[in-house]
C-alpha cells in the first residue's frame, strides 16, 4: 500500500475514533460478537481487492467494524443510532446527501433505520481522494452513483 494511502486511511480511523465520543445520555450499543482483537490484524492486497469487487467488511467487532463500500447505484437513506461513519473515497463519484429529514423512517435492524428519501438536506459530491464523516443520528443517502463507487469505511460504534 502507498505510504500516502496507508496515513490516509489511519487519519480516517482516528478522526472517527475522535468524532465518536457519546453522549452521556446515548443509548447502550447492540454490540457485534466479540471484542475488538488484542493483536495486529492484517489483510492482504488479494484479501481486500476481492472484497471491494463484491463490497462487504473485513472485520467487525463491539467497538468498530471496518468495510470495503463498493456502489454501483443509489441507495436507500440510512441512519445509524450508534455508528460514526468515515469514508474514504477510493474511486468514481457520488452525489451523498446528509442532514435534513428522512421521510417515511422504518427501523430495519437495532440501531439501523432506513427511510425512502431526505428533505432538506446537504448535498456532496464524492470523488477519489475525498474523506467524509457522518456521526450516528444523521441520515445520509447516495443520490446519483457514477461508475463502480469504491470507498473505505471504518464504523465507529458509540
Amino acid at each position: 500500500m502507498k505510504p500516502f494511502l496507508s496515513f490516509t486511511l489511519l487519519a480516517c480511523a482516528v478522526v472517527g475514533l475522535v468524532c465518536a465520543a457519546p453522549p452521556a445520555d446515548a443509548p447502550a450499543p447492540t454490540p457485534l460478537p466479540g471484542p475488538p482483537p488484542t493483536d495486529v490484524v492484517f489483510f492482504g492486497h488479494d484479501q481486500v481487492h476481492q472484497t471491494f469487487w463484491t463490497g462487504g467488511a473485513l472485520l467487525g467487532n463491539e467497538r468498530y467494524k471496518v468495510l470495503c463500500g463498493r456502489r454501483v447505484i443509489p441507495g436507500s437513506v440510512e441512519i445509524h443510532t450508534s455508528d460514526t461513519d468515515v469514508f474514504y473515497i477510493l474511486d468514481g463519484s457520488a452525489t451523498f446527501v446528509t442532514g435534513g429529514t428522512a421521510v417515511d423512517q422504518k427501523t430495519t435492524a437495532p440501531g439501523e433505520i432506513r427511510a425512502k428519501s431526505i428533505t432538506g438536506g446537504t448535498e456532496h459530491q464524492l470523488t477519489k481522494g475525498d474523506v467524509i464523516i457522518i456521526p450516528h443520528g444523521i441520515p445520509h443517502q447516495f443520490t446519483q452513483v457514477s461508475g463502480p463507487f469504491l470507498y473505505f469505511v471504518v464504523k465507529v460504534t458509540q
